[in-house]
């Protein structure tokens, strides 16, 4: 085997960054800081290093996103936590139910805090909700929420929405994050698959929710990879540790997912 030079190494890890950095300008901030074909030269030859040295590959570089081989079926996998849907309120007086219901059963302690709540509002996204694993800051694991207790490890198809950080922006992160949000399709993009479904005499999709279940469960990462899919953050947990002594409000939850290297909901705020 070839031994790899430190100076290959160093190189290596300066392209990972370089590509990373521009990623998540591009898909996150909206933002670009690099022209494509400049973002594609440096994307080239980290690929043709990975290639010579194999050894050197990691699941979280840049290369791994898109996987080549089509899966024969998605395991099931038992959530830590569970992973419930929420309820929809359509109007005010739902939403007023909602906040006297949750004043019945929230802890007392809370309620004596203050008579005064803040709540995070924002516009539903409709799409699939998605539970990211993170070992040491690396993802090792996507799944579907499938009945709140035990979902599809869609790992695979997960790496290729490029709005999910395959690392962590934190330069010590905890040893076990897990990271709740929806994976969704942009209007525009899903205009543009029904216009090409139509063009090819295939069946159009109903809506952006169902276009983006269906995406998410194709066996083909690679299809996956052209619906070009979405993802906001929404909560974050720590597994072994209590939640509240990592941010005390959701507010700061998301702004903390934010700094990981996340998207959260643009349109949200603090009532």
């Amino acid at each position: 085997m070839e031994a790899i030079a430190p100076e290959v190494k160093q190189r290596v890890e300066e392209l990972r960054q370089l590509l990373q950095k521009a990623s998540y300008a591009y898909y996150v901030l909206d933002n670009p800081i690099m022209e494509d074909a400049v973002y594609d030269q440096l994307y080239r030859e980290l690929q043709q290093l990975e290639n010579q040295y194999p050894e050197i590959i990691t699941p979280d570089s840049p290369t791994q996103r898109v996987g080549e081989l089509p899966a024969t079926q998605f395991p099931s996998v038992k959530h830590n936590i569970p992973l419930y849907s929420l309820e929809n309120a359509f109007n005010v007086d739902e939403l007023q139910a909602w906040e006297q219901r949750w004043r019945r059963h929230a802890p007392l302690e809370t309620l004596r805090a203050t008579s005064l709540h803040e709540y995070v509002c924002e516009l539903k996204i409709d799409g699939s909700a998605l539970a990211l694993t993170y070992e040491n800051g690396v993802l090792v694991r996507g799944a579907t929420r499938g009945d709140g207790i035990t979902g599809e490890d869609i790992t695979q198809n997960v790496r290729t929405i490029r709005s999910i950080p395959l690392r962590l922006q934190l330069e010590n992160p905890p040893q076990r994050v897990e990271v709740r949000g929806e994976a969704f399709l942009p209007l525009e993009v899903f205009e543009q698959i029904n216009q090409e479904r139509s063009q090819k005499g295939e069946a159009l999709f109903a809506n952006p929710r169902n276009a983006a279940a269906g995406t998410l469960r194709q066996l083909d990462p690679r299809i996956v990879d052209k619906r070009r899919l979405d993802f906001f953050a929404y909560t974050l947990h720590i597994p072994g540790r209590d939640d509240a002594s990592i941010k005390q409000t959701q507010w700061e939850a998301l702004e903390l997912l934010q700094e990981m290297g996340f998207r959260v909901n643009p349109n949200r705020k603090l009532c």
